[in-house]
């Protein structure tokens, strides 16, 4: 595995490659799973407690798919994530397991949040920003953990750089509830690489866990795929097979 981005061949100093081990995973597929942000936003950004209910924005993204099912494993009672279409709303209680879903332009976030979870939430694992953020913030319980891994709410706004999120949030709660805000990035603690895939394989292996993903042909679909990544149109993990 290298970072020399998409290509067909790459000359990289081998310090700047990592061997993959297939004992551990039994998809070679799964080496290229976003699986470990997830998990490591969950057991080093915030921890969850049994029975926390836990919000997962873009939960049918490559980080999201994962999160929810990592969540519910680490010992949340209840998972709800959030998504822009009903079908795929539908495939995140049917195919991952959530308990409920919202689904962005359905209504108002904040009310759809209410509704999937009356007492509210106790962690916030957040991929979007925005609208999502400040709902989750309404419907907070006290002494919530909320761990922020990307703002795709300001990259994809038709205005502005793409780094200003567009959202207000109501600081009062903040303090009220006693609201704990990380942003966090999975570089920081490398060690939960090599654990997570440990886990990841146990859990495959045991079909505890799923990895939803796609997967393209060819290198000239790399430009269309990312595109409609941007745009939503997949379910997990999009992979560009060379």
């Amino acid at each position: 595995m290298h970072v020399q981005g998409w290509r067909e061949y790459a000359v990289a100093p081998a310090t700047d490659c990592t061997r993959l081990d297939n004992s551990e995973l039994p998809l070679p597929a799964a080496h290229l799973a976003h699986g470990w942000t997830a998990y490591a936003a969950l057991t080093r950004g915030v921890q969850i407690r049994p029975g926390d209910t836990v919000f997962v924005t873009s939960a049918a993204g490559a980080i999201g798919s994962m999160a929810g099912q990592i969540a519910r494993l680490l010992g949340a009672g209840r998972v709800i994530g959030s998504t822009g279409s009903r079908d795929k709303a539908d495939r995140l209680i049917s195919e991952l397991g959530h308990d409920a879903a919202v689904v962005r332009g359905a209504g108002p976030i904040v009310d759809q949040l209410r509704a999937a979870a009356p007492d509210g939430i106790d962690v916030l694992l957040d991929n979007v920003g925005g609208e999502q953020l400040q709902a989750a913030v309404t419907t907070a319980r006290e002494n919530a953990r909320f761990v922020i891994v990307g703002t795709l709410s300001g990259q994809l706004a038709s205005h502005g750089a793409g780094r200003t999120p567009p959202v207000e949030l109501d600081s009062v709660q903040l303090l009220l509830k006693k609201i704990v805000m990380r942003g966090y990035s999975a570089d920081d603690d490398p060690d939960a690489r090599a654990e997570w895939n440990r886990q990841f394989g146990i859990w495959l292996r045991s079909r505890s866990i799923v990895f939803p993903h796609v997967v393209l042909k060819g290198i000239e679909q790399a430009p269309e795929a990312l595109q409609r990544v941007a745009q939503g149109r997949y379910f997990g993990t999009v992979l560009v097979a060379l």
